[in-house]
């Protein structure tokens, strides 16, 4: 087996932003056109911490459509079945590497030590707990053996002819992929009240914490791009307007 089809293991999902349009003054030209008409395009040259009220005003009583004149590309790494959860979000774009026209690589997703693994009480109601070590040894073992089962029975197909579209068909949805995923501002708002678990969130949500790994990320970078209209959405329940 050479090192490129030896499967490994990870436990963490990386983003990178590779392409931005997006900033405070986008909302703010957005929201005055209403009133102001062409002269709108002057908030592109003004400092946008003297609008903090107006970004406040749009998020608390959601004026939502200001905050979609803007775009965010995203790099995602992470495990397919993170991906899965993600396209339920239908206003962003997606294009995903694609199983039928390249060699997959062996890299598979395993919990790290800090993520929770026993689920307690009933749908809806239900809370996640620590493993005790011997249950973290045993999704480690079992995982890794599982999956260095399935990507040999892959390369054996595939070494024999078979078409990539066809020897995919065994592979785990643990096997991370990667995508660009593109939103605005307000997509991405609502992303981040549904997959993240926050104090400050007026609606409680219970994500799956790898997806949640995602969107913490996502959320570092908004931040960094349009400062004024996160520390809205935070100051706001983290609610999408």
């Amino acid at each position: 087996m050479t090192d490129e089809s030896r499967p490994s293991f990870r436990d963490d999902v990386t983003v990178e932003l590779v392409k931005h349009s997006a900033s405070d003054a986008d909302v703010l030209f957005a929201a005055r056109v209403s009133t102001r008409g062409e002269q709108s395009l002057d908030e592109l040259g003004k400092d946008p911490e003297r609008s903090k009220g107006l970004l406040n005003y749009l998020m608390r009583d959601r004026h939502g459509s200001p905050f979609e004149h803007n775009s965010m590309t995203f790099f995602v790494s992470a495990p397919i079945f993170v991906f899965r959860e993600f396209h339920r979000h239908r206003v962003w774009s997606y294009n995903e590497e694609s199983g039928r026209y390249r060699e997959l690589r062996p890299i598979f997703y395993v919990p790290g030590r800090s993520r929770k693994l026993v689920q307690e009480g009933k749908p809806g109601r239900y809370v996640f707990n620590d493993g005790t070590d011997e249950q973290h040894k045993l999704v480690t073992e079992v995982m890794e053996s599982s999956y260095r089962h399935s990507y040999a029975a892959y390369q054996e197909m595939l070494e024999a002819g078979i078409a990539r579209e066809v020897a995919r068909a065994v592979l785990p949805v643990g096997l991370f992929s990667t995508m660009y995923a593109t939103c605005n501002a307000r997509a991405l708002m609502h992303f981040l009240s549904l997959r993240t678990k926050s104090d400050d969130a007026k609606v409680p949500s219970f994500p799956q914490r790898e997806i949640e790994m995602v969107a913490e990320k996502m959320e570092a970078l908004w931040a960094e791009l349009m400062p004024l209209t996160h520390a809205a959405f935070v100051a706001n329940g983290r609610v999408a307007p």
